[in-house]
């Protein structure tokens, strides 16, 4: 009866679980001073484990028959290479924007796959090493609106950088001002279509970013809420004798969702990284 008395329910276990092992605790809805250290622990180790892969690809290519491993970074390189081709016609452009593509891919798809491991696992290992029975911790980066709006900006930022680069300074400022209604030769209607023009090209920046992020972020965090929730159906089941069935629940429910959330994690991975190069294939164009 005692353990039953400490068992969180239902609610407190989701909202335990969607809660980060922050620096400091988060007093606004936005605060900068915040640091979500898990996000930023996972997505660094992630990061150098996708490296170690690539370099072991590299190191282990040969010229004559590739082994599985060899083939299958290929075929990876080969897909990520034809859809920058197809976006960024700047072959000088793409030998940086194509190694980046790739980056963006793998690295968003092991972040991703990180929701496919047991929900109380990484929680329950770093509660055990910490001793706080409490601790947070969150596993899926990009279940994080932080990283997500970062990897976005982050794309941005480039899009900034490319077009400066490829229109020149001038010319890009000279596009802010006149696409995408033009101008005109009266000095009022100029002026006019100037500040129009300008609002219309921040509305598109900020709705492209935000977008960009929040279109991974809203598809991770459902996916991390549904995999509490079987979890939670195979916690009732040890908790009532009438539920004696939702076992059999939780295995069907969990295997048929993990299936299909293989396809989420890399499709999601996929289409983020189309769309960064979408929108640096349009920093190179003229409107």
């Amino acid at each position: 009866m005692a353990a039953e008395a400490n068992a969180p329910t239902a609610s407190e276990y989701i909202v335990h679980h969607l809660q980060h092992l922050q620096n400091v605790k988060q007093g606004f809805i936005v605060d900068f001073s915040v640091v979500n250290i898990d996000s930023v622990a996972v997505s660094v180790a992630l990061g150098v484990i996708m490296l170690l892969i690539f370099w072991s690809a590299a190191r282990k290519a040969s010229a004559g028959v590739p082994g599985r491993f060899q083939a299958a970074v290929e075929i990876l390189v080969e897909m990520v290479d034809n859809q920058a081709k197809a976006n960024i016609h700047n072959a000088e452009s793409r030998k940086f924007i194509a190694p980046l593509a790739l980056t963006v891919f793998v690295w968003i798809f092991l972040m991703n796959a990180m929701d496919m491991l047991p929900v109380d696992l990484l929680p329950v290992l770093w509660q055990g090493a910490t001793g706080d029975h409490h601790a947070y911790l969150r596993v899926v980066p990009t279940a994080d609106l932080s990283t997500t709006l970062g990897l976005s900006s982050a794309v941005l930022l480039l899009c900034f950088y490319y077009s400066v680069k490829i229109k020149g300074l001038g010319g890009w400022i000279h596009e802010l001002f006149t696409a995408p209604f033009g101008t005109s030769k009266n000095p009022l209607f100029a002026a006019i279509l100037g500040v129009v023009n300008f609002a219309m090209q921040m509305i598109e920046y900020l709705a492209k970013t935000v977008s960009h992020g929040m279109r991974l972020f809203g598809n991770m965090y459902a996916g991390e809420l549904v995999f509490m929730l079987i979890a939670l159906m195979g916690g009732a089941a040890a908790m009532s004798l009438s539920g004696v069935l939702l076992p059999l629940g939780h295995i069907i429910a969990g295997s048929i969702w993990a299936i299909f959330h293989i396809l989420i994690i890399t499709l999601q991975a996929f289409i983020f990284m189309m769309l960064a190069l979408i929108y640096l294939g349009q920093a190179h164009e003229a409107h």
